[in-house]
């Protein structure tokens, strides 16, 4: 690897002679622009706008534009004269612990490697020291015309720098958050626990770039007089109506995609998702009378409620007749017994009365 920068590791009063290498590497594929009518290439000049003419890049250098337009060379000796102990330095200030870092502040990865011999020592025991300490290094270094802030840690048997952004270029998150209110239930966490132990873990080394090997394709494919492979159709994603509903078909989902299903939960049916159902917020409204009925099935229905009725009539008079003669009977005979038992009662007295 091509070092970018040499400069030395300040610890304290040691000094550790280093080379900065870049860590990280782009893979994305880059296209250059073309003249979409002839397929011609459109490139850029770099032309002096005084003299109206293309320039080397050797003829190129660095101007700070004042706030009226004027420009102000700056000279790389200019840069190097700086008063700053970083100009070639990697100066360490402070020792902390890695959870002090807020990845917001991270930027370019690079690798410290040993310059030499020399450096090899004091390079190791900077390097087992982070190890036991548990702690990152925060340093103060300059590169490409400013001075920036790096934090230290091990990667391996290497000393890692990460360039961090200084805290007043990090921005707050206003506004950022949602500022309607929302009531999230004990159930709907345990659920969103359930999914994320569903999914588990993932190996960082078995993801890759889906999207760069799509274009490696269609290049491919075009190279070769082909027709480009299409793309599938996208899978269509329903819209979260009911939340409960969508974090139970997830958690399935993603069981069976590990083959958990039929072990754990083989009688459960997958989850819908439906729309939650419209609250009641007024009284039902009344029912639709039914459509009139015909005027001969009425007057049929009439018809016989009024033999219904007479029948009835009818049999209750009969009734009350009957009894009304049996009382007149019963009154009579008990009047003749009432008169017999008189005149006998008179008999009686007439023969005391003679006896006597």
């Amino acid at each position: 690897m091509r070092s970018i920068w040499n400069g030395a590791i300040s610890f304290g009063l040691v000094s550790i002679p280093i080379k900065l290498v870049n860590a990280t590497e782009s893979r994305s594929i880059s296209f250059r622009q073309i003249h979409t009518e002839d397929g011609g290439r459109i490139r850029y000049r770099k032309v002096c706008e005084l003299e109206d003419r293309e320039v080397t890049q050797q003829e190129i250098g660095k101007a700070y534009e004042d706030a009226d337009g004027s420009l102000i060379p700056i000279t790389d000796e200019d840069l190097t004269r700086l008063p700053l102990p970083t100009a070639k330095t990697i100066e360490i200030v402070a020792f902390v612990p890695n959870d002090r870092i807020d990845p917001l502040q991270m930027d370019a990865a690079y690798y410290l490697a040993a310059s030499g011999a020399p450096a090899a020592k004091p390079y190791t025991l900077l390097r087992e020291a982070l190890k036991r300490s548990n702690k990152v290094a925060i340093a103060k270094f300059a590169l490409r015309g400013r001075e920036r802030l790096g934090m230290l840690r091990v990667v391996g048997d290497a000393i890692a720098m990460h360039g961090l952004l200084w805290p007043d270029e990090v921005r707050a998150p206003e506004g950022v958050a949602p500022d309607t209110g929302v009531t999230v239930r004990d159930k709907e966490l345990d659920l969103a626990d359930a999914l994320m132990d569903t999914l588990g873990e993932v190996e960082l080394d078995d993801l890759h770039d889906e999207y760069r090997e799509a274009v490696e394709e269609v290049i491919a494919a075009k190279a070769a007089g082909e027709a480009p492979p299409e793309a599938p159709e996208p899978a269509k994603g329903g819209k979260v109506l009911d939340l409960m509903a969508a974090l139970e078909k997830s958690v399935r989902e993603a069981k069976e995609s590990r083959g958990e299903e039929a072990a754990e939960e083989p009688a459960q049916e997958p989850a819908q998702v439906k729309r939650l159902p419209a609250r009641k917020t007024a009284r039902a409204a009344p029912k639709e009378p039914a459509g009139k009925k015909s005027t001969s099935t009425a007057r049929k229905k009439t018809a016989a409620k009024k033999t219904t009725a007479k029948s009835t009539t009818g049999k209750s008079t009969t009734g009350k007749s009957t009894t009304g003669k049996s009382a007149t009977t019963g009154a009579k005979k008990s009047t003749a017994a009432k008169s017999t038992a008189k005149k006998a009662q008179a008999k009686k007295t007439t023969s005391r009365k003679r006896t006597a």
